[in-house]
């Protein structure tokens, strides 16, 4: 039951129906007996910094943040977390004393992964050089990968990201197009993280910009792409015989991290995953 006790958290983005992280944050609320709830909150572009001062007033104890607030919302922070700033994006906020933005999207791959294999002194491929891209690398580097590869059909994308990357974190990283040059770097790998919609739903059928001839079986594979569940690419995953990571993981552990952050409770993990799953129609999914 809800009441004037009840803590809240909540989600918002432009749109925010179909988020998969109440039913996942909820879930573990009420395993843990919680007395707290979490909801989504729909804002709508430009309207962040009223919405985050509404928050505050009414004493909402955290939030989430999505499409397409991920930016905007850090000129209306107190405080942002190292790994936010240099990935210039916040997806979740907690509120104490002020405001204090994060972003668990990069970690939440990071844990994915590390369910197979440490990304610690790792060479480590990334596909697509936007904003998932760009959580991700960064997040991978400041947890110790030894080397990290940008590939992005615009390579000047790919460069780019490159050079924020080597001039924030004095890593190593290299970027490349997606052609003979990449499968080069695939073949001394050990991680390809795929950041890109290729192969996600509708278009299931998209040709995965990695194929198994391009793998080894040493390889660990990881498509955030959650929906489906088995895209393409790690299908070609499969047939090379490397370890396939799916972004349902990701999704998971960004929300977990979240959750931390707001209560300093480890969340349930398989909790998570079960109401996540159950929302995705896999048998038990943010």
């Amino acid at each position: 039951m809800i009441t004037g006790k009840t803590n809240v958290f909540g989600i918002m983005g432009d749109p925010v129906e179909h988020s998969l992280s109440p039913p996942m944050h909820n879930a573990a609320f009420e395993k843990l007996g919680m007395d707290s709830v979490y909801v989504p909150f729909h804002v709508k572009k430009g309207e962040i910094g009223a919405a985050l001062e509404g928050a505050r007033a009414m004493g909402i104890k955290g939030l989430n943040i999505t499409i397409p607030h991920k930016t905007s919302v850090m000129e209306h922070l107190d405080e942002l977390d190292h790994a936010a700033e240099l990935i210039g994006a916040v997806n979740t906020v907690k509120f104490q004393n002020g405001s204090k933005g994060y972003n668990t999207d990069g970690l939440g791959a990071v844990r994915a992964i590390e369910e197979v294999t440490t990304v610690k002194n790792k060479k480590v491929v990334i596909l697509g050089a936007g904003g998932a891209a760009r959580a991700v690398s960064f997040q991978i580097l400041l947890e110790g990968a030894g080397e990290v590869v940008i590939a992005n059909r615009t390579v000047e994308k790919a460069k780019a990201l490159r050079d924020d990357l080597v001039s924030n974190l004095d890593a190593s990283v290299k970027s490349s197009d997606l052609d003979l040059e990449v499968i080069g770097e695939i073949q001394d790998a050990d991680i390809l993280i795929n950041t890109t919609p290729i192969g996600m739903y509708p278009n299931v059928d998209d040709e995965p910009l990695v194929n198994a001839d391009m793998m080894h079986e040493n390889l660990v594979v990881n498509d955030i792409v959650y929906n489906p569940f088995e895209t393409g690419l790690l299908k070609e995953a499969k047939k090379a015989g490397a370890r396939a990571v799916p972004g349902t993981k990701m999704l998971i552990y960004q929300g977990v991290e979240a959750f931390k952050i707001w209560t300093g409770v480890e969340a349930p993990v398989d909790v998570f995953e079960k109401a996540l799953m159950k929302e995705l129609n896999l048998g038990g999914e943010l």
